[in-house]
């Protein structure tokens, strides 16, 4: 498995993580076998990095990590790099989301994903969503501390634009900015990939396979109502699901004639834009793992990389990723 840096400073870690939202029920149950097999496959297949939160389940996903790593006993903590979030809330009276980035709401929760993943520190540890009442280089600060005190090895942040990263480590090296990024998601092309090579930070790719449409098994109608995420979302709204699926129908025909699953393309090609960029995808399926895991083992070629974006052009998806109310939180910057 080829390696990449996370961070300036590393470590090296696999090309691509596991993204391990999927163990919370986002995108259906998934139970702690199914969790336990995946995590297995992940070290069978070289892959070394997993990224949680905090708010994935309320805590299911680091929970389901932790008794995992109990599992397998003595030196489990150094089996994988250890990425979690933290700043997400919501108000107790209302229950509108809302992001905290204070000192102390902060910690608190770092303690409880600790406890929960059963280690004495994480790897890596986002600020999850910024909180606009406090200056990014406050936070910066913040964060700072939690590495000084050893609870942390580096950290960085979620949905951020270039100019807040600038900001942030005009303070302190940051480790990496997580973002949406794929053939379907392009808009990190327009700054922050470019500024994350500047910085020497790594950009964690989520989403690489475009919430199902980019893989051989895309989501239809009846998964799409199932879940709630995809169902308030633009992208697979009753007009644009078939547009969308007409569209990547020959994604997938390209894969097949170069050889890969569609999954394995579409992680291919992200791995092709930069080599700080680092995919997550999700799933908690072991076979759906290893398609994913195909993009690792294929170099493309510059013809290769024409011929994608022959079939899939900038701009081909129809709707925004985001609804009104999932675009609360990320910072827009084009």
């Amino acid at each position: 498995m080829e390696k990449r840096l996370l961070g300036k400073n590393g470590p090296a870690v696999s090309a691509i993580g596991i993204g391990a939202m999927s163990f919370a029920g986002i995108y259906g149950t998934a139970t702690e076998q199914e969790v336990h097999a995946v995590l297995d496959a992940c070290l069978d297949l070289g892959i070394d990095h997993i990224d949680t939160s905090n708010v994935y389940g309320m805590g299911k996903s680091e929970q389901m990590i932790g008794t995992y790593l109990a599992r397998k006993g003595a030196g489990s903590r150094d089996l994988f790099t250890i990425a979690t979030k933290a700043g997400i809330t919501r108000d107790r009276n209302t229950g509108e989301r809302r992001f905290d980035n204070s000192p102390g709401h902060l910690e608190t929760e770092l303690n409880g994903s600790l406890k929960r993943l059963g280690v004495d520190h994480v790897d890596l540890f986002y600020v999850h969503r910024r909180d606009p009442s406090l200056a990014i280089e406050e936070v910066t600060e913040t964060l700072a501390s939690f590495v000084k005190a050893g609870k942390i090895r580096s950290f960085g942040y979620s949905e951020i634009a270039p100019a807040s990263l600038r900001r942030a480590a005009d303070v302190h090296p940051v480790a990496a900015v997580q973002s949406e990024y794929s053939l379907s998601t392009r808009f990190p092309d327009l700054g922050l990939v470019q500024e994350c090579e500047r910085q020497g930070t790594a950009l964690v790719a989520f989403s690489p396979v475009g919430r199902g449409y980019l893989t051989d098994t895309p989501p239809d109608a009846a998964k799409v109502q199932s879940l709630a995420f995809m169902k308030s979302n633009p992208r697979f709204s009753e007009t644009n699901l078939p547009l969308n699926l007409a569209a990547t129908d020959k994604f997938r025909a390209l894969a097949a004639d170069m050889g890969l699953p569609a999954a394995g393309l579409a992680i291919a090609w992200l791995l092709a834009r930069s080599p700080g960029i680092i995919p997550i995808p999700g799933t908690r399926s072991v076979q759906h793992l290893r398609e994913l895991a195909t993009g690792t083992t294929r170099r493309l070629t510059a013809d290769e990389m024409d011929r994608i974006e022959s079939v899939l052009p900038v701009g081909w998806a129809h709707g925004d990723r985001y609804s009104d109310d999932q675009w609360i939180g990320p910072e827009r910057y084009c």
